[in-house]
């Protein structure tokens, strides 16, 4: 049989591919290994590409010769296996990795046919980056400590244990219970907590309280606009750059209800990126213009700013908690009253975080509410939320002081409304 009339070029490219990616791989193996003394590495550039061959080869053949197909690809890999074999017995060192990568490779060669193409690249390409981060995920590792470890390895189970095993449909009054949906919030809350925790460790007090307050936001820009406030009124710091801080803060709140609805509920986002991004926008202006007149002081922060703890579960949980509430609250307030009451419930829960509200939408039934009148509803805990903090600061920071900080959060709060009736009309 004519092998180009059974796969033609298709098939062709997609060998072409299997010898492309085994070389791409090789071309990283060959160098990780480049100081080994000749005849001592199990496989370089040349190995790898043939390993990619094989597999394309393989794959081409598997609808046309299946036995064939077998034949190569199971010699390919016992190949693989006796070079790990070989030095095993030898007694050097040896190293798993070389033999898996070549197997991989291997089975990346045989999906370039099947065709996968695009899985066949992905694998490739994720295998080389992992691959050349051997130096980078060793130092990681060796920085670890034991509390992060414990960690990783909880989130891990909350996320990809816990999670997939929950039924994912309504239970309760009102059909308000979602458990997979309520269960999402301690996953997102831990993910927030522990990625604001790890950038607040990496980068440390020593770059600036912007860095700080930017990961401490992904968690609660509530508290740190409050910790901020109340270095502010000591006035022994930078009090520009502290006001820099409760702006970014602001602007990084902002970012991520736009990025939580746009998961959640992204029929509502249209509408409330309307209102949110001049806030944003007047927030991160802010932040510019006080950076600004920072540069003109000596700046003696070395403080940094609270994040919540990422290894206790409990906030995650009284979210968890305070969302069960609202979600039945919000049914039986859109049963009885409609869109009005739904409104006046997540707006004062905002007060408290706005989080909670944006995945209160997001658990409501679909067609409930129309694109304009959720973004609308969202609006107004985000809204009340940055008067709370602008009434915080005031409060914390003093009038002098607080003033300040709180008129951008207020001008910010401005240039939402100011978009109202383009929504409106």
């Amino acid at each position: 049989m004519d092998f180009a009339a059974a796969g033609g070029v298709t098939t062709i490219a997609g060998i072409a591919l299997a010898l492309a990616l085994g070389l791409l791989i090789g071309v990283q193996r060959g160098w990780t290994l480049r100081h080994e003394p000749a005849g001592s590495r199990f496989a370089g550039i040349r190995t790898f590409g043939l390993l990619g061959l094989a597999g394309g080869v393989a794959g081409a053949l598997r609808s046309i010769e299946p036995g064939v197909a077998i034949i190569l690809i199971a010699s390919a890999a016992m190949l693989v296996l006796m070079g790990y074999a070989q030095a095993a017995w030898r007694g050097g060192p040896v190293s798993g990795t070389a033999s898996l990568a070549g197997l991989l490779t291997l089975g990346c060669g045989f999906l370039a046919t099947a065709p996968q193409e695009r899985l066949a690249t992905i694998v490739a390409v994720v295998m080389t980056l992992v691959l050349a981060l051997r130096s980078q995920l060793h130092g990681w590792i060796g920085r670890l400590s034991e509390v992060e470890v414990s960690a990783i390895a909880r989130f891990a189970l909350i996320s990809l244990a816990i999670l997939p095993l929950l039924p994912d449909r309504a239970y309760g009054p009102y059909d308000a219970w979602n458990p997979r949906q309520l269960w999402m919030v301690v996953v997102l809350v831990s993910g927030f907590s522990f990625a604001g925790y790890v950038a607040s460790k990496r980068l440390g007090a020593s770059r600036g309280t912007l860095a700080t307050a930017a990961a401490g936001a992904m968690v609660s820009s509530t508290a740190v606009t409050a910790a901020l406030a109340t270095r502010l009124r000591d006035g022994a710091e930078n009090g520009p750059i502290l006001i820099a801080g409760i702006t970014t803060a602001s602007v990084v709140m902002l970012v991520r209800v736009l990025v939580l609805v746009g998961v959640l509920a992204p029929y509502a986002l249209p509408a409330l990126a309307l209102l949110v991004a001049p806030a944003a926008l007047i927030s991160a202006l802010a932040t510019g213009w006080h950076l600004r007149a920072a540069a003109q002081l000596p700046s003696s922060s070395s403080q940094e700013v609270p994040v919540r703890n990422p290894f206790n579960l409990a906030p995650a949980l009284s979210l968890m908690a305070l969302v069960m509430v609202l979600s039945l609250a919000s049914r039986w307030v859109l049963d009885r009253f409609g869109d009005a009451g739904l409104a006046t419930v997540l707006a004062l829960s905002g007060m408290v975080d706005v989080d909670s509200a944006i995945i209160t939408m997001g658990g409501l039934p679909k067609g409930v509410l129309d694109g304009r009148t959720a973004g609308l509803i969202l609006a107004a805990p985000v809204i009340l939320n940055t008067l709370v903090k602008a009434g915080a600061t005031v409060s914390l920071a003093g009038k002098h002081r607080g003033w300040s900080a709180a008129m951008a959060l207020i001008a910010s709060v401005a240039a939402s409304l100011l978009m109202l009736p383009i929504i409106l009309h």
